[in-house]
């Protein structure tokens, strides 16, 4: 049995009131507005509040209500802007209106069911394997950890693996304006207080996620802080116990850190207050693969040089792949490319490092839409060199098969026979 507090229209109400009765659930409320929802929500404590996917009953402050007291929403789409319009404000439990009660029942007790890979069914927990952790990296100066973070996600997701991306930055979280989503309560910090008590499990995580929508394959977003004053949430223990049951949940976790790797303790009088390098450092060594990136730019290169020298107090360098962002003739000079990596090879001995070209205008326009670059200029030259990335550097296994046979080219020319 399930109790819900309705916010239908009426002509939905009517049809789906006597059938949520025979099967035994409880409705302890039938709304109108999305505040007196949110009233009963924090009166009543139901376990599912059972919505209408429009502005006037579905919103953030409602959403934000739900997830502040575990509450499950769930919405009813009367159209395509209903849906559209729940997508936006990060819902995915959203089911027809017109459905029979019999399928949105399935909803309500059991939740959505979203397939680990694509054309795979979900495998049983007992059955999962561990995912592999990628986390993002690089020092002060915005040398593009957020740009690569979220699309290396999304050309992992496009290759066929269920990915979660989350802003584990304790300084800026930055994906969630990145990719138009909101941010009012921020994904992971809400992972980390569950880890925290125990209690984060497969269903927490599909609540508190939110869900990037892609013809090219969609991923998992847990979004940053959105105040850096709450950076206490983030510690090291709770990162680390989040991170591994991120593992278990998808195939890839991709994680965007912060820049600092600056020991707290040395800059604290107190052995056990809270570290805010923390949630970077757990991130880092959690991580089967960190890429770490700099501008392709002499003050760029500069910072990169003398933050990769601490990084290599965290961590083992063999895990590391070294991208240089932004490589473009106006600061290097000719020869870009050649000149990047002979500066890297003499002053960081660093062999064959990664380089994404400067594409201002492709990331602009994604920026701009509050898209991955695969959506929003699936032809730029800096998309197609992440791409490369993730399938020569950090895919570990290959995209499952689609079953389908490359057909024989016609005008190949026949081998000859004795």
């Amino acid at each position: 049995m399930v109790t819900l507090v309705l916010a239908l229209d009426r002509r939905i109400e009517d049809r789906l009131l006597a059938e949520i009765v025979d099967h035994g659930h409880t409705v302890l409320s039938r709304l109108v507005t999305a505040p007196e929802v949110l009233a009963s929500v924090e009166h009543r404590a139901p376990d599912v509040v059972l919505v209408g996917a429009g502005r006037t009953t579905l919103t953030a402050d409602l959403i934000r209500g739900c997830d502040a007291r575990g509450v499950r929403l769930v919405a009813l789409a009367s159209s395509d802007v209903d849906r559209r319009y729940a997508a936006s404000l990060g819902i995915y439990e959203v089911i027809d209106a017109g459905a029979p009660w019999s399928e949105i029942d399935a909803l309500v007790r059991g939740g959505v069911v979203v397939p680990l890979r694509v054309g795979d069914s979900a495998r049983s927990s007992g059955a999962l394997d561990r995912g592999s952790v990628i986390a993002v990296w690089g020092p002060a100066g915005a040398p593009g950890r957020t740009t690569l973070a979220i699309n290396i996600a999304a050309e992992i997701a496009a290759a066929g693996h269920t990915v979660a991306l989350a802003d584990v930055d304790t300084y800026s979280g930055s994906i969630a304006p990145s990719l138009g989503m909101l941010d009012e309560a921020p994904g992971f910090a809400a992972a980390c207080r569950l880890a925290g008590n125990g209690s984060l499990t497969q269903s927490e995580l599909e609540r508190i996620a939110q869900r990037y929508n892609s013809p090219h394959g969609a991923f998992w977003v847990l979004t940053g802080l959105g105040s850096p004053s709450r950076w206490p949430e983030l510690s090291g223990d709770r990162v680390t116990k989040t991170i591994q049951a991120l593992r278990q949940w998808v195939d890839y976790v991709v994680l965007d850190t912060g820049f600092s790797l600056e020991s707290d303790e040395e800059i604290s009088s107190d052995l056990f207050a809270p570290r805010r390098n923390a949630a970077t450092v757990s991130a880092l060594r959690q991580a089967d693969r960190v890429v770490a990136c700099g501008l392709a730019d002499p003050v760029g290169m500069a910072r990169f040089l003398r933050a990769r020298a601490d990084l290599a107090e965290v961590l083992s360098t063999e895990k590391v792949t070294v991208v240089m962002n932004r490589v473009r003739a106006g600061v290097i000079g000719i020869d870009p490319a050649g000149q990047v990596m002979a500066t890297l090879r003499r002053f960081g001995n660093i062999e064959s490092p990664a380089l994404v070209p400067d594409d201002q205008k492709g990331t602009d326009a994604a920026v701009l839409t509050g898209r991955t670059l695969r959506d929003a200029a699936p032809k730029s030259p800096a998309r197609a060199s992440i791409r490369r990335i993730v399938h020569t550097r950090l895919l570990t296994e290959p995209a499952p098969s689609t079953g389908r046979r490359r057909k024989p080219r016609r005008w190949a020319r026949r081998t000859p026979t004795a």
